[in-house]
C-alpha cells in the first residue's frame, strides 16, 4: 500500500478578544518603515558661555593681580556671534586703564583685603628686611612674581625687603627703585580703598611702619 504523505498542521491563531492587544496590532500595522537611505536632520548645538553667579557689584573695589586695585564702573552685556556674554568694566585709576573681565573669568579677581589683613601687612612692614645673597637678577624675578601674584602679604614683603629707609636714589639701583615703587604704590592704593582716607594719610601710615619718617625728622 502506498505511504500516506505527512501533512504539516498549521495552527491557526486564535482571535483575541482583548481590546488593548487589538489596538496595539493596528498601530504596528500602520507604522511606516523608515528606509536607511533617508538622511536624518543635523542637530546644531549652540555653544553657551558657562554661567556663573555674579560675585561683585557696581562700585566695588577689586584686585586684578597684574594691575592692582580697580573699581567696577559698569556691568554690561555683549553678543559675540550667537553667545551673550556678561562682563565687568574695571577702572584701574593708577594706570589709567580700563579692564574688561567676563563674569565666567571672575576667579581672576579678588576682593580688597579686610582691616585685619591690613593690620597684618603693617606688622610685616615693621619687621626687618630679609637680605638674600642670591644674584640680583634672580631676586628681581622673585619680587616681580610676588608683585603680580595679587596677594597683599607678598606685596608687603616686597616693600619691606626693598625698603632702604631713605629717598636718596644713590642708595638704590635703578631696578631696585622701580620694583620698590611698583610694590609700594600697589599696596598704598589698596590701603586707600580699605581705609577710605587720602593718599597722603596712607603714605604717612606706611612710612611710619617702614621707619622712613625717622630720616625726615632727623633732617629737621
Amino acid at each position: 500500500m502506498p505511504k500516506k504523505k505527512k501533512t504539516k498542521k498549521i495552527k491557526k491563531l486564535k482571535k483575541t478578544k482583548n481590546p488593548k492587544i487589538k489596538a496595539f496590532t493596528k498601530i504596528a500595522e500602520k507604522k511606516p518603515i523608515i528606509s536607511s537611505s533617508e538622511e536624518k536632520p543635523e542637530i546644531k548645538k549652540i555653544k553657551k558661555q558657562p554661567t556663573e553667579k555674579r560675585i561683585y557689584n557696581l562700585k566695588d573695589f577689586v584686585v586684578y593681580p597684574k594691575h592692582g586695585v580697580g573699581k567696577i564702573t559698569a556691568i554690561e552685556k555683549a553678543k559675540i556671534g550667537e553667545i551673550d556674554i556678561q562682563f565687568y568694566k574695571i577702572l584701574v585709576e593708577k594706570e589709567k586703564l580700563t579692564l574688561t573681565v567676563p563674569i565666567n573669568q571672575q576667579s581672576k579677581l579678588r576682593p580688597i583685603a579686610s582691616i585685619n589683613q591690613l593690620n597684618k601687612c603693617v606688622s610685616i612692614l615693621k619687621t626687618k628686611p630679609k637680605i638674600k645673597r642670591t644674584m640680583w637678577s634672580r631676586r628681581a624675578q622673585e619680587y616681580d612674581q610676588k608683585i603680580n601674584s595679587g596677594k597683599i602679604y607678598e606685596l608687603a614683603e616686597v616693600v619691606k625687603d626693598l625698603n632702604k629707609n631713605t629717598d636718596i636714589i644713590a642708595d638704590q639701583s635703578y631696578s631696585e627703585r622701580q620694583l620698590f615703587e611698583k610694590a609700594y604704590e600697589r599696596l598704598k592704593s589698596e590701603f586707600e580703598a580699605i581705609l577710605k582716607i587720602s593718599s597722603e594719610e596712607v603714605q604717612k601710615k606706611m612710612d611710619k611702619a617702614l621707619g622712613r619718617t625717622k630720616i625726615s625728622e632727623e633732617a629737621q
